[in-house]
């Protein structure tokens, strides 16, 4: 007889995992984490792309205005912030093709490089009196899409550190036919608050519009991952289903030949073979069981033996259950 194999030593369960399981581990963690780094190598070119934009529509404005429009400006400075800002540009790209993970703090960093160019460019160009002091506010929606709460609300408290430094250190303006061109102190405090008002806006409901997305996208991953696991209990159910009918044929053709041999002469004379028989045949019993356990379990019946019945019965009996099923639906 087959010995049974020894327990396992008391320290076994305490045993660190092996080394292919810790490095399960790390990869399903790294495939995890994909999602993530993926989104903020994602949010960071589209921080450079919009930075190109910006380099490209300030060099078109600031040479339109001067040469054309006739506003002088302080060319030799604000191109060189706009060499700065492409400088930036082009580390940020060199950054983004490496393969570390681009984090929130990054993002701000370089929210807080463009917002200081912008509030540089502005300084050199009027300040609260250029109609592009609103450009503030592309900063502030940008952030409220890339960012957390908290750094979004903190380029809103620069943005508006800057519009009120703007108010007071600028160079002005130096119109064609006008000369310096100053703006009335009323309509100042009023554009402060109607930018510190839009820029709180902005936060909140694009903010609201964040959670209310993650909270979608989490519900939609749940349902999803409840439908894989009822796809594979169905499928368990079914696989096991068919292995309890295909394991009823080969069963009960066992328990005939049991059946036979328990009485057949050279058998029914030995007793010592007679009880393994009724071992054999208890054992069969127990594995039907078991089978109609699972084919039960799954809703389905197993007939377990034939039993010999008149067409009236059995006809009288499918009706009879026909009509439990359907209640008081005449039977014809």
């Amino acid at each position: 007889m087959a010995t049974p194999p020894s327990p396992l030593p008391p320290d076994a369960a305490h045993a660190p995992p092996p080394a292919s399981a810790e490095l399960g581990l790390r990869a399903r963690l790294r495939l995890a984490s994909l999602p993530e780094r993926l989104a903020g190598r994602n949010n960071l070119e589209q921080l450079i792309e919009l930075r190109w934009l910006a380099v490209g529509g300030q060099l078109a404005t600031i040479l339109f205005s001067d040469f054309v429009l006739g506003v002088r400006l302080p060319l030799a400075e604000m191109l060189v912030l706009l060499a700065v800002l492409a400088l930036f540009n082009g580390a940020s790209m060199m950054r983004a093709r490496r393969g570390r993970p681009v984090t929130d703090v990054e993002l701000f960093a370089a929210m807080v490089v463009d917002v200081a160019v912008l509030s540089g460019q502005l300084y050199h160009a009027g300040g609260v009196s250029n109609p592009f002091i609103f450009l503030y506010l592309l900063q502030v929606a940008v952030a409220s899409v890339l960012l957390r709460a908290a750094f979004a609300w903190a380029i809103v408290v620069l943005a508006n550190i800057c519009f009120v430094a703007l108010t007071q250190w600028h160079r002005p303006l130096l119109l064609a036919d006008q000369g310096l061109t100053m703006l009335p102190i009323d309509y100042i405090g009023g554009l402060l608050v109607c930018f510190g008002l839009g820029a709180v806006l902005l936060v909140v409901f694009i903010g609201r519009i964040q959670a209310n997305l993650r909270q979608r996208d989490d519900s939609l991953a749940r349902l999803r991952e409840r439908a894989a696991e009822e796809e594979h209990i169905v499928r368990i159910g079914l696989l096991a289903s068919g292995a309890a009918h295909e394991l009823g044929t080969p069963l009960a053709t066992l328990s005939v030949i049991l059946g036979d041999w328990s009485r057949m002469a050279p058998f029914a004379g030995e007793p010592e073979l007679r009880e393994d028989l009724e071992e054999m045949q208890q054992q069969i019993d127990r594995c039907k069981a078991i089978v109609t356990g699972i084919l039960m379990s799954a809703g389905e019946v197993r007939a377990e033996a034939l039993v010999a019945t008149t067409l009236h019965a059995c006809l009288d009996e499918v009706a009879a259950q026909w009509q439990r099923t359907r209640g008081s639906a005449p039977l014809d």
